[in-house]
């Protein structure tokens, strides 16, 4: 038995326990041996992209007609871009670790890249991955570019040399990047948080300055160097890190990492054309008598920027191989090594934010400890109710716990009426919106408010009526808008805004009265917005996705009166 797919297998069980209830009512599965296979995508997803509960089960796609697809993550257009990563598990009862990710597997994969992306193309698929491909395929007609992730996952070995060619035929390019997912790659993610105790070999002179009761180091460093400190660590260098690692394929920046490493010319370059890497520790040793090429003794070692650019590295040289190693001696790369004390926490959060702010991913980490997420968890406390400000790699199935990134969109939509900035622009939700969703005036009733709204949407666009509208899938933001309106004007006021502790109860007992009845009233109110948009026009889903993507709904939805609500959708 191999440890560490005995360690996930453990794992496995009680991430079924906790999604079975919604494995049954969302999914139709009830076959335990499927329950555990989809615990699998479940817990590479959430592992792997750093998603929550929430977040990673809505990505899965797993079912009938998935066109080998167990789960899709759509990310943000970035720069005429946008990343799609899909994936594909393939779990067995056999513990050993031995058995390679099956050919089959590999080939369903290829035609869903070769299908999926061309939005010419027909493929009968089941409905939730039918409401994400539209999606894709409406940024695709917009002239986005998707650059595709596929991560292939099993508990066992990478594919055979046969399924290498089928992925070489495929001919894709630098467009689709393919990647193994096992137990062990798995286990050394969520083991991240042991800390790393390690030494580097400095090139040349170096600067240390003692700066405010911290220490700083600066000096250059082989690319050799560093991409033996990722194959010694990996991820577990990165817990700092607020970027995921976005791989060779279509990202602009390692590509040109790896282009300048692949030239023998411009390797001796390398070190002028990278910004450099920068890392935090308690402690750091080295000669002082010495004049050049030190060997610092580091402790805690972690890599707040420069995450991207070590991974690449790594990747990059273990692509050359030995054979290709004129110049390489040659390239280095600036490392910023900063002292600092355990106590200073949040200054070391404070560096992390600022060294990596020209490119924010997913600031919730780094925003968990600031004043008003602090106020508002003892706020919402309050309430009854518990606001987790960090993320946990638990599951959680209490209807009482709501996360920071599902109240940031909840109140994005709700308070402040932007509900295509709360769909389409989570990636800004900590970053660039995040004093505009998080501001002084902001309460924890209306959190809690506009969050109980959303759910009612979203649990609506997971479990739709038999007959629910097309636009259900992309909808669910304007939805929360709009109840939060019919709730605001059974209140009697012009606006959630103002909503606070006074009023909560008397508001929270509308939305578990009438919760159901907001919604009808708002769906039916979206539909009458979006055929006034259309006119005669047909509603295609890939239109739809676009529709709902702008925000030209939000004012035809402002034409539209609120009438009645009632609980019966006919009505």
């Amino acid at each position: 038995m191999n440890v560490n797919a005995a360690i996930i297998d453990q794992r496995l069980s009680g991430v079924t326990d906790s999604l079975r209830e919604r494995m049954v009512s969302e999914l139709g599965l009830r076959v335990p041996a499927q329950q555990k296979s989809l615990a699998f995508v479940f817990l590479c997803v959430k592992t792997l992209l750093q998603l929550d509960d929430d977040e990673a089960f809505d990505t899965l796609t797993d079912g009938g007609n998935d066109f080998g697809v167990d789960a899709m993550y759509v990310g943000e257009e970035n720069d005429g871009e946008f990343i799609v990563t899909l994936f594909q598990a393939k779990y067995v009862t056999n513990l050993e670790g031995t058995s390679n990710f099956p050919e089959n597997g590999v080939e369903a994969a290829i035609r869903a890249v070769r299908y999926l992306f061309d939005p010419t193309a027909t493929v009968a698929v089941n409905s939730r991955l039918l409401a994400k491909l539209e999606d894709v395929r409406s940024r695709i007609s917009d002239g986005y570019i998707p650059q595709v992730r596929v991560l292939l996952c099993n508990n066992g070995l990478k594919w055979n040399s046969i399924a290498q060619g089928g992925i070489d035929r495929l001919n894709a390019g630098d467009q689709v990047g393919w990647e193994h997912v096992n137990h062990d790659r798995l286990l050394s993610v969520m083991q991240s948080q042991r800390q790393v105790n390690d030494s580097l070999r400095m090139q040349g002179k170096a600067i240390v300055e003692d700066f405010d009761y911290s220490r700083i180091l600066i000096g250059k460093v082989s690319v050799a160097e560093i991409a033996a400190l990722i194959e010694r660590h990996g991820d577990r260098l990165l817990e700092r890190n607020i970027r995921r690692y976005l791989g060779l394929s279509g990202n602009r920046v390692n590509e040109g990492i790896r282009t300048t490493l692949s030239d023998p010319t411009e390797r001796p370059n390398f070190y002028f054309y990278n910004n450099g890497i920068t890392l935090t520790c308690t402690r750091f040793d080295y000669n002082a008598l010495q004049q050049s090429d030190h060997q610092v003794k580091i402790e805690n070692l972690q890599i707040i920027n420069g995450g991207q650019t070590s991974n690449t590295i790594h990747r990059v040289l273990k692509e050359l191989g030995h054979a290709q190693q004129e110049n390489l001696d040659k390239a280095f790369v600036m490392v910023r090594l900063y002292q600092l004390s355990s106590e200073r926490e949040g200054f070391v959060q404070n560096i992390t934010y600022a060294t990596n702010s020209q490119n924010p991913v997913d600031l919730r980490d780094l925003r968990s400890n600031d004043d008003a997420q602090r106020r508002l968890e003892t706020d919402v406390q309050q309430l009854g109710y518990q606001y987790r400000r960090k993320r946990t790699d638990t599951v959680s199935t209490r209807s009482d716990d709501i996360t920071s990134g599902t109240a940031a969109e909840a109140v994005l939509a709700v308070i402040r009426k932007r509900p295509q900035q709360a769909k389409f622009f989570a990636r800004e939700h900590f970053g660039k919106l995040y004093r505009e969703i998080f501001n002084a005036n902001l309460t924890g009733s209306q959190l809690v408010v506009a969050t109980l709204l959303y759910r009612i949407a979203e649990n609506k666009r997971k479990r739709p009526d038999a007959d629910a509208p097309s636009f259900l899938p992309y909808a669910s933001c304007f939805l929360a808008m709009r109840m939060g309106e019919y709730l605001a004007r059974d209140l009697s006021m012009h606006s959630l805004a103002i909503l606070d502790h006074r009023t909560f109860d008397t508001a929270r007992q509308l939305v578990n009265e009438n919760g159901e009845a907001y919604f009808y009233a708002a769906q039916r109110d979206v539909g009458k917005a979006i055929a006034q948009l259309y006119g005669r026009q047909d509603q295609t889903l890939q239109r739809l996705a676009a529709t709902f993507r702008r925000g030209d709904l939000i004012d035809e939805l402002g034409l539209v009166p609120l009438e009645s609500a009632a609980k019966d959708p006919a009505l």
